[in-house]
This record gives C-alpha cells, structure tokens and sequence, in this order.
C-alpha cells in the first residue's frame, strides 16, 4: 500500500521554526520527486517548495524562500520541511506529495501522483 504519512505540525509564535517530516511507504522513494504544498480556509492548494528525486536540487515559492528549506534522506524514505521565521500567513495544512511524470519537480498539485493526509500547522501572532 502505498503511503505518505506527515508529522511535525503543531501551534507555534510567529518567529518560531517547525520541522515537518513526512515518511512514504510502498514506493520506490528514490525515484520520486517530493513536494510540500499547503492549504488554507477558504484558500486553493498552494506549493511550497520541492525537490529533485536524486539530487539535491530544490524549488521554492517566493513566499518561503529564504525561510524554508527541503531535504530528503532516501535511506530513511523519508523527506523533511524546515520551516524558518514562521508567520501567520503561513498557517494552513501542510500536505506533501510524490511524483514523477516530469523531469523536474513540478508547482502544479495535478503533477503529482501520491498525497499525504496533511498536517496542520498555526502560527500565532
């Protein structure tokens, strides 16, 4: 059974840092770009950042660059978000996601072929 299982999210003060993990299961995890994409009330799945199924090239929205940071250990089948300087407009759910239909990692939830169930993730000001 194929499975992405996030963990990580929580409340915290704007100015903090979360760390979200998310380990798949099922799937060949080498051969799959990871992506991290979040949703909040009211708003459309937006990207977030991304990266490489083999090396570590990485893709950020402009909104999180510089804050946030992506990784993955393939050995741990398992990629992780650190998440900088939070602020209240990055609260929402955080969902990671799989695929590998492009050669690139890709900012369109559609490319993606595997989703996690999310966690949620509040920034208080």
């Amino acid at each position: 059974q194929v499975q992405l299982v996030e963990s990580g999210g929580g409340l915290v003060q704007a100015g903090g840092s979360l760390r979200l993990s998310c380990a798949a299961s099922g799937l060949t995890f080498s051969n799959y770009h990871m992506g991290w994409f979040r949703q909040a009330p009211g708003k459309e799945r937006e990207f977030v950042a991304a990266i490489r199924w083999s090396a570590p090239t990485t893709y950020y929205a402009d909104s999180v660059k510089g804050r946030f940071l992506i990784s993955r250990d393939n050995a741990k089948n398992t990629v992780y978000l650190q998440m900088n300087s939070l602020k209240p407009e990055d609260t929402a759910v955080y969902y990671c996601a799989a695929g590998r239909r492009l050669w690139r990692p890709s900012a369109t939830p559609g490319d993606y072929d595997v989703w996690g169930q999310g966690t949620q993730v509040t920034v208080s000001s």
